[in-house]
This record gives C-alpha cells, sequence and structure tokens, in this order.
C-alpha cells in the first residue's frame, strides 16, 4: 500500500492511499488509531454509485466511520471498489461480481500483510458493496476476515426490474436512494456530490441477478454475519416473511443477525442515525471477536488438562 495526493474532501486524520491488488491497483481511504495497535480492523465497501467517501461523510462530525472507528481503537479502510476512483479508467465497463470478489478477496489479504490488523476484520458492505462483502466470504473467509455486516441490501427487490438494474432516477432515485430528507443533517445530501460515481455497465447488468445468485451463495457463508435495514429502506423487501427467508438461507453462518434502523434511509452512513449503525457494527465485530474466542480450546483443555 502506498499514500496518494488524491484530493477530495476528507475528515481529520482520514488519508489516501493506494492498494494492491489482482486487479492493479484500487484507490481507498484509511484511518488509523494513534498511540497503540489496533484492536481489529474494518474493510467497508461502498455501495453502486457511490465511492469510498460514503464512509466518511462530513456533513457531521458523527458520520464518519472512518474517524469513529480510529478513535474506539480500530483500523479502518474504505475501498473504491473495480470500476471507481482509480481503476474507473481501467475498467470504463466495470467488472462483474465475480471479478470483484476475486479483487477484493487479494485486496484483504495485500492489506493484511502489510498492515496490523488486530485480532481480526470485519467485511463491511453496503448495498452492491453488500452483495460483494457476502460473496466474498462465500464457501471460505478469506484471511483474517471473521464477519460479515451488511446494510441496505437484502434478497427479493422491493422495485421493478429496469429499477433494480439502477434505472431509477429524480424524484423516484431521490425517494429510493435516500427517503425523507429530515433523516439527514442540513446539506448533507449536497456535500455528497463529491462521492457519486457513475455505475458501471457490467455492475448494472449484475444487480437484477442478485435474487437468483444469493440462493447460491448464502448457504455457503460460514462466518457470522449481520443485516440491517433501515426504517425506509426501498430498494429490497424486510418483512418478517423476508428475513426469515435469509436467515433459512444463511443456514451454515454460525450466527445471523437481523436488525432493523428506525429513522434512516438507505443510505444509512450518510444520515442522522450513521453513529448508531456504525456504533453497532463496532459492537458486532467484537461479539465476533469475543465468540472465537471462546470458540478455540483452552491451553489446559487442549493439552487434556482439568481437575
Amino acid at each position: 500500500m502506498r499514500g496518494t495526493t488524491e484530493a477530495g474532501t476528507r475528515s481529520r486524520g482520514v488519508r489516501a492511499v493506494t492498494l494492491d491488488s489482482a486487479d492493479g491497483p484500487l484507490s481507498a481511504l484509511l484511518s488509523e488509531p494513534t498511540g497503540e495497535p489496533p484492536r481489529a480492523a474494518v474493510v467497508a465497501l461502498h455501495g453502486g454509485g457511490m465511492r469510498a467517501g460514503y464512509f466518511d461523510g462530513t456533513a457531521h462530525p458523527d458520520l464518519s466511520l472512518l474517524t469513529l472507528g480510529a478513535r474506539l481503537g480500530y483500523t479502518v479502510l474504505a475501498v473504491d471498489r473495480p470500476g471507481y476512483g482509480r481503476s474507473a479508467e481501467r475498467f470504463p465497463d466495470g467488472r462483474s461480481l465475480e471479478e470483484q470478489t476475486a479483487t477484493v478477496r487479494s485486496a484483504i489479504e495485500e492489506f493484511a500483510a502489510g498492515h496490523v490488523t488486530g485480532a481480526g476484520v470485519l467485511l463491511l458492505g453496503h448495498s452492491y458493496g453488500g452483495k460483494l462483502a457476502l460473496s466474498t466470504v462465500a464457501a471460505s473467509a478469506p484471511d483474517p476476515v471473521i464477519a460479515v455486516d451488511v446494510s441496505g441490501c437484502g434478497r427479493r427487490p422491493a422495485v421493478g426490474p429496469d429499477e433494480a438494474a439502477g434505472g431509477a432516477r429524480g424524484l423516484r432515485g431521490r425517494r429510493l436512494n435516500w427517503g425523507p430528507s429530515q433523516l439527514y443533517s442540513p446539506g448533507a445530501v449536497g456535500s455528497s456530490a463529491y462521492i457519486v460515481a457513475p455505475v458501471p455497465p457490467r455492475e448494472r447488468e449484475d444487480m437484477a441477478n442478485w435474487e437468483r445468485r444469493s440462493e447460491e451463495l448464502l448457504p455457503r457463508i460460514r462466518v457470522p454475519v449481520r443485516l440491517t435495514f433501515a426504517e425506509y429502506e426501498a430498494w429490497w423487501r424486510h418483512t418478517d416473511e423476508d428475513l426469515a427467508d435469509l436467515r433459512e438461507r444463511l443456514s451454515r453462518a454460525p450466527r445471523v443477525v437481523l436488525d432493523r434502523l428506525p429513522g434512516a434511509g438507505h443510505n444509512i452512513s450518510l444520515g442522522l442515525a450513521a453513529r448508531t449503525y456504525h456504533l453497532r457494527a463496532f459492537a458486532f465485530l467484537e461479539e465476533s471477536l469475543r465468540m472465537r474466542r471462546l470458540a478455540r480450546p483452552s491451553v489446559g483443555a487442549a493439552r487434556g488438562g482439568g481437575s
């Protein structure tokens, strides 16, 4: 990983970096705790039409996942997915979900090889980034990922095929992506313009196929999973029946947490509920770390010790 001078509005303590991957260099944002090694790390993947800055909302000090994580003792890396940021010129049509999965796996392993990640990594994804996070850990999670946290992504779409492929525009698109304006601090929508990017064509093609693809991927996941649905989530169905379907399909995950977030729209990490969601994500990481420690045999048990 190398430092970069890429311009952009960032919170204090957040720096732009370049991450090596099997697909070539990816731009990213990095925030690290000062004065002590990290407790653990979070690798965050943005949704369609956004960039890594989605996780560093600057409209209000409470919005940034990156700065909150560093204050709590975690390293946070938000990656521009393939087809965005530095790789947009190299992949103007974007990359398929399978291709992005291979890229993210190699990028995580490269990051972990060059940075202290503490007790493990939480892979956190929003919207299309949530699909990518789930795909990345299906069958076998890349070392050192121990859990997955997803927001703004279900299994059954609540919109038609054209809109599911990213076709919503104007007021309709604003309602789907943002929800009521009172969910955001003044100027939040306008100040997010610098993190918005075109959705690559190949990614659009993938969007409408998720319900079918998830049937194959979800039963293969073997790490703890948490999925959060905003109160005003409009892209995805999230009735009790839909959540029961998700839980049933995540049959091999050792733990499945299905959460609802009041007072939030699809773009959770840019709204007034962002801090609540981010704190819950870090709590889920801590719970996953504790469960992992409890699952390991004690030294005495491993050696046949005991009273």
